[in-house]
């Protein structure tokens, strides 16, 4: 990394599209001398000082920024964004805070490609200046998501906003903010929902329209197509190439490339990263941290770039500022923390005695309240009277980077012990100068999902928790949780607000379970967490909210325990030591209406001790406190759930009615709507802007619409998985294991395409096979399979293709497996747990599978043995294959059904034996999280999926000695057992052309439906 002087952020700039690259060109600010031009070459995206003249003159493109968010990489396509409008939404110690409103993403595969970004965006913005129906979006194209999430929160910005030169839209030609005659933000929720439906025509246009399917788009799909339709569309394309070829002077080369998953999802990706990061939920402040709390700030030296001195935790785009920071170019890397500001300023009275007539004046409106502190200073403070004193209200929160994501896709913890919708709210009182003579008074608490593995199905309308994996795993977890809380904050409070009866009273039974088995551990040095339980639906039924106070009698001793942060004259005379943790299910509604609660609190404590009584509960003239926090729980919320908080009457007016009602349940339903449509490309988009996956996570997400959860380390999940099956199924204490390993396998034993494959351990010790189904959420052995390697007639490896529906999924190199044909014997045995698996954590000894020993020697009540059990449910498609195999595998000399029993031959098991067969596929050696982790893990196996499959291969003809055998096994017609070459050979499994036949016209139809709704 380059070290050099630090110089101070850049807060305006010039990109132009030069020759060589985008060149950076800095605006001097004040007094300030300004910083070194830089270029970020194209194709190559390296960051270089420019040491030639900046190109210049009418006929260089260029744009103006308010700073660098980073550099987006995406395949072979990389672009750089930048801050296109901002808004002052708050003023700290005389330092402005702004929020991001609108970004541009400006290509660098070319200098054509980013000055036609450039002119598109001016010509766009002249456009949608003069058009009298400006604002309004056109085309079928044009998202209505982008703009139905680009609601301007109008209560937390300064009125005036502060655009570029040249403003950017989208790249579809919608503007990047709605002006009068743009779409209507006034109608209801439930209108909004409904009205929605129309979006999915095209999809309708495109099946039952008489045009259909193009044919490129039906041979993606695996549909048949027509050598005459193959021929005309092949003509099409040479008279549409040959056009393009026309307009591309001599002397640019075209590249041609396949297209890949990423690229065929940039576009996609490109307007779910601008709706993100234009959504006015990113703060920024060129020269104070906003992202430590009052107590925890560092004196900042000249030398040492904001980057290095904010708090990790909340530095949202380090990921994409890293070709900066490695560049050591600091001044254009400007932190982004996700989350809200907002201020408001009051004065009070201090000579009135009745606690709900002291508030006199407040300001809400943000521009009013930073005009005051500019206004405000030493010498003359912004009194009405020498009886009155003004104060300002700062309200803080920071949203962690880690475990983010949305609503149901990011539920409970991880395994370094960091939860979902983690975030820090921090109350600031102050005067409007911040002057050092003067008190400056810090309230902090935390929410976050609760601290267990667990999960809630996205379709349900009021899904039920569900425990995962086991009380061991989950308590390790846990303990790492605390101990992250109890380093960074002290003492902790714990607020539960789940209800004690339903869904949600197992979850609630088994965190309370935990912290109690955490305290008798005693490992916090009598830091114990303490435990509340607030069953706040039933205790404010009725709409009877102002029953939270019941829970503030409760707890008040603890806040005032704690305590609160004070600064002045550049010391602390007090630090908060203890930290309020509050959550419901959600860690939204509920936990809204508790925290602002708790901040009342605080502040009638703070004012109280310098002598001003007050009662926010009952002093009418307090909306303005009430407002701040209903912003702050609405724009959480819509962080987490892509809406406003519910309950938010209650939380800006302390009443709650019917209406109020009414409009809670429309929230609900656009949530349900966010979550099974929108969520699952945006958990995606937001993983990869973090840097929390690779690019692999979109092959993941075209494959399956949805990418995994990274909650555990996956690679340390199955080693787990192997010891705890080998523990288990392996029962005779002499046979040594010679190898673990998970596979994807069939659904139905006997099979080789039954949906949905199911993750399986399969183990191989010296004398047979175990194939396992393992319970991947409780930890445990589902059922198994044994085959004894003398059982074992034959290994075939090869291409295993079991959809045809994605690019990844046709991929023969990738999609490989082996088959074991085996002949079954009496030494083969096959057994499932019966044991009915309950959705809750219960001790090890209710909930696991005993183990064959144990069951064993208790009669096998756990266990149903099924030796012989076949399966004759195949399709059409799956008899083929089989078929197929058979031939393969038998050299043509097999005359049997795999699925189908014979039953007049079947007698003589001497002479006609059905053979059986365990079917594997290779699992992705790529996986989409990133290839380190923090706990040091790798993300994806360095072999292919190829090269492990015939590692198991060989490593099981090794064991089954088919070079001392002399090869193969097989049996033929005559029921006789013959020797061949060799006991595994190549070939296909499942074949391309054999996969396409299988995959019926209603798969096919619906994965294009999912794939028009969520991609």
């Amino acid at each position: 990394m380059i070290e050099e002087e630090m110089t101070p952020i850049v807060q305006k700039l010039v990109i132009i599209a030069a020759t060589d690259g985008l060149h950076l060109q800095p605006h001097g600010h004040l007094n300030q001398r300004p910083s070194p031009t830089i270029k970020i070459c194209y194709k190559t995206n390296e960051v270089l000082p420019l040491t030639e003249k900046v190109e210049s003159g009418r006929d260089v493109p260029s744009i103006e920024a308010h700073g660098i968010v980073g550099l987006l990489t995406l395949g072979l396509s990389s672009y750089l964004i930048s801050i296109s409008s901002r808004q002052q939404v708050a003023q700290i110690r005389g330092k402005p805070v702004f929020v991001v409103t609108s970004v541009s993403m400006i290509p660098l595969s070319s200098q054509d490609e980013a000055a036609k970004f450039i002119e598109q965006s001016k010509g766009s913005t002249k456009k949608y200046t003069n058009s009298p129906a400006a604002g309004i979006s056109s085309g079928d194209d044009t998202s209505e998501d982008e703009e139905r999430h680009k609601e301007s929160e109008e209560s937390s910005a300064i009125d005036v906003e502060d655009p570029i030169t040249s403003h950017t839209p989208d790249a579809e030609g919608s503007p990047s903010s709605s002006g009068n005659n743009g779409v209507q933000k006034d109608s209801s929720v439930v209108q909004d929902v409904i009205g929605r439906k129309g979006q999915y025509g095209r999809f309708a246009d495109r099946w039952f329209s008489k045009k259909g399917w193009s044919v490129d788009k039906r041979r993606n799909q695996g549909m048949s197509v027509t050598d005459a339709e193959s021929e005309e569309n092949n003509s099409r394309q040479r008279s549409t190439n040959d056009g393009k070829l026309d307009d591309v002077s001599s002397n640019k080369a075209i590249q041609r490339k396949e297209p890949t998953v990423t690229d065929s999802l940039t576009p996609k990706l490109l307007k779910t990263t601008k709706m993100l990061l234009s959504s006015n939920s990113f703060f920024f402040s060129y020269e104070y941290d906003i992202t430590r709390r009052l107590g925890t700030n560092v004196a900042k030296s000249p030398d040492i770039p904001l980057h290095k001195c904010v708090d990790s935790l909340y530095f949202w785009n380090r990921h994409l500022a890293t070709s900066f920071i490695n560049a050591g170019q600091h001044a254009f890397v400007l932190p982004l923390m996700q989350g809200f500001v907002g201020q408001r300023a009051f004065t009070v009275n201090t000579e009135q005695e009745d606690p709900g007539q002291s508030i006199t004046a407040a300001k809400e409106k943000p521009g009013e309240v930073i005009e005051l502190q500019n206004n405000a200073s030493e010498a003359a403070q912004f009194h009405i009277s020498p009886k009155t004193l003004d104060f300002l209200i700062t309200l803080i929160s920071r949203r962690s980077i880690l475990r983010p994501g949305l609503r149901y896709l990011r539920r409970g913890i991880d395994s370094n012990g960091d939860t979902a919708n983690y975030v820090e709210t921090e109350q600031i009182l102050s005067n409007p100068s911040w002057t050092s003579s003067s008190k400056i008074r810090s309230f902090t608490q935390i929410r976050g999902s609760i601290p267990l593995y667990f999960s809630q199905s996205p379709y349900s309308f009021k899904p039920v928790p569900v425990l995962q994996h086991s009380y061991e795993t989950n308590h390790a977890a846990f303990k790492r949780h605390f101990t992250n809380i109890v380093g960074r904050y002290g003492d902790i409070q714990i607020i539960l607000l789940v209800d004690k009866s339903g869904g949600e009273a197992k979850i609630g039974e088994t965190y309370e379970e935990h912290t109690k088995k955490l305290n008798e551990e005693k490992g916090f040095n009598e830091k114990n967490p303490c435990f509340e339980w607030f069953d706040f639906h039933n205790i404010c039924r009725g709409m009877k909210f102002e029953n939270v106070s019941i829970l503030m009698g409760s707890v008040g001793s603890k806040l005032d325990e704690f305590g609160i942060t004070i600064e002045r004259d550049g010391k602390f005379q007090s630090t908060q030591s203890g930290i309020f943790r509050t959550n419901c299910m959600d860690c939204l509604d509920r936990t809204n209406v508790v925290q602002s609660a708790c901040g009342q609190r605080a502040l009638e404590q703070q004012l109280k001790s310098e002598g001003i009584p007050l009662n926010l509960q009952t002093d009418a003239s307090t909306q303005w406190f009430n407002t701040l926090w209903a912003d702050n729980g609405d724009a959480i919320s819509k962080q987490y759930s892509s809406t406003a908080a519910l309950k938010g009457d209650y939380t800006r007016t302390r009443k709650r009615d019917y209406r109020g009602a009414i409009n809670d349940f429309g929230l609900t339903l656009s949530r349900y709507f966010n979550n099974i449509v929108n969520d699952f490309f945006s958990q995606a988009a937001i993983d990869y802007l973090l840097g929390n996956v690779t690019d692999q996570v979109f092959a993941d997400f075209e494959a399956n619409m949805m990418s995994g959860d990274p909650a555990m380390s996956m690679r340390k999940v199955r080693q787990s998985a192997i010891d705890t099956s080998s523990n288990m199924v392996i029962a005779d204490q002499s046979e040594d294991l010679r190898g673990g390993w998970t596979f994807l396998a069939p659904r139905e034993p006997n099979t080789l395409r039954t949906f949905p494959f199911e993750e399986v351990v399969l183990l191989l010790t010296d004398a047979a096979i175990y194939a396992v189904r393992f319970d991947w959420n409780m930890e445990k052995v589902a059922g198994f399979e044994r085959v004894d390697l003398r059982s074992i007639v034959g290994v075939m490896q090869g291409v295993y293709i079991t959809s045809t529906l994605t690019t990844t999924q046709t991929d023969e190199g990738t999609n490989v497996g082996f088959v074991v044909r085996y002949q079954p014997g009496e030494r083969d045995v096959a057994r499932v747990n019966t044991r009915v698996l309950s959705t809750t954590v219960t001790s090890r000894e209710e909930q696991g599978f005993d183990g064959a020993r144990r069951d064993r020697e208790s009669g096998g009540r756990a266990e149903t043995e099924r030796e012989g059990a076949d399966n004759g449910t195949a399709e059409e498609g799956e008899e083929e294959a089989l078929g197929n195999l058979v031939k393969r595998m038998a050299s043509g000399n097999f005359d049997q059904s795999v699925d189908k029993k014979d039953k007049s031959t079947y007698k003589d098991k001497e002479k006609r034996t059905e053979l059986k067969i365990l079917a594997f596929k290779a699992l992705p050696a790529k996986s989409s999280f990133a290839s380190v982790s923090r706990d040091g893990s790798e993300g994806h196996d360095m072999n292919s999926e190829r090269d492990k499959v015939r590692s198991v291969c060989d490593e099981i003809r090794r064991a089954v000695g088919g070079d001392a055998l002399g090869g193969k096994r097989i049996v033929t017609s005559e029921g006789l057992i013959k020797e061949t070459t060799g006991l595994v050979e190549e070939g296909d499994i499942i074949s391309l052309a054999e996969a396409r036949k299988s995959t019926g016209f209603l798969e096919q139809w619906g994965h294009s439906l999912k794939k028009l709704v969520w991609a």
